[in-house]
C-alpha cells in the first residue's frame, strides 16, 4: 500500500520545507520536509550542505517509501487506505521505534482501531513540551485516521442498498 494524498498533504504541510539544516523541535537536525537522513541513509548532521527543491524532494520520497515500509511491517492487520496513510504520516513524524513500541500499534494489532484513533493525542509533545503544530498535525493525522475510504463508503451504501433480503 501506498500514502494516498491527504496522507502527503499532511507531512508537506506540517513539516514545511527547508533547504537549510536546522534542529527540529526534538532538537534533531533536519533537512527538507522534515528528513532526518540523506539519500544514502546516513544522519543529516549541522554540517549538511544546503539542498535544492529537487534534493527536498526526493529526500521526502525516499523517507516515505522508508516509513511506509516500517508500517507494511508493523501494521498486522488490514486497515483502510486512509488508516495507512494517517500512520504513515505519524511515524513519518515519531520514528518507527516509537510506533513499535506505541499502545497506538497495538491497539490496531488488535483490531481496536476506535481506542487506536484515541492514541494520537498522546503524541503532541517535543522536546518535553506540548507543541501546537503538533496538536494540530495530530488532529488532522486522527482525522484521517477515522474517514473511511471512497471506495469503501460506495461499497458500503452498495451493500445497503442491493445486499438486503
Amino acid at each position: 500500500m501506498k500514502i494516498n494524498e491527504e496522507g502527503l498533504a499532511i507531512i508537506k504541510h506540517y513539516e514545511g520545507c527547508s533547504n537549510t539544516v536546522y534542529r527540529c523541535p526534538a532538537g534533531i537536525p533536519t533537512i527538507g520536509f522534515g528528513s532526518c537522513y540523506d539519500l544514502g541513509g546516513n544522519p543529516i548532521t549541522m554540517d549538511h550542505r544546503d539542498i535544492t527543491d529537487e534534493e527536498a524532494t526526493a529526500y521526502l520520497v525516499r523517507g516515505v517509501q522508508t516509513t511506509e515500509n516500517s508500517v507494511a511491517r508493523l501494521v498486522r492487520v488490514a486497515v483502510t487506505e486512509n488508516q495507512f496513510s494517517s500512520l504513515v504520516s505519524f511515524v513519518y513524524n515519531v520514528g518507527s521505534g516509537n510506533f513499535q513500541r506505541s499502545t497506538m500499534r497495538m491497539q490496531i494489532n488488535r483490531g481496536s482501531f476506535v481506542d487506536a484513533s484515541n492514541e494520537f493525542w498522546k503524541w503532541r509533545r517535543a522536546g518535553g513540551r506540548i507543541l501546537a503544530g503538533l496538536v494540530r498535525r495530530r488532529a488532522a493525522e486522527a482525522s484521517l485516521f477515522k474517514t473511511p475510504d471512497a471506495l469503501q463508503d460506495v461499497l458500503e451504501n452498495w451493500l445497503d442498498t442491493y445486499a438486503r433480503d
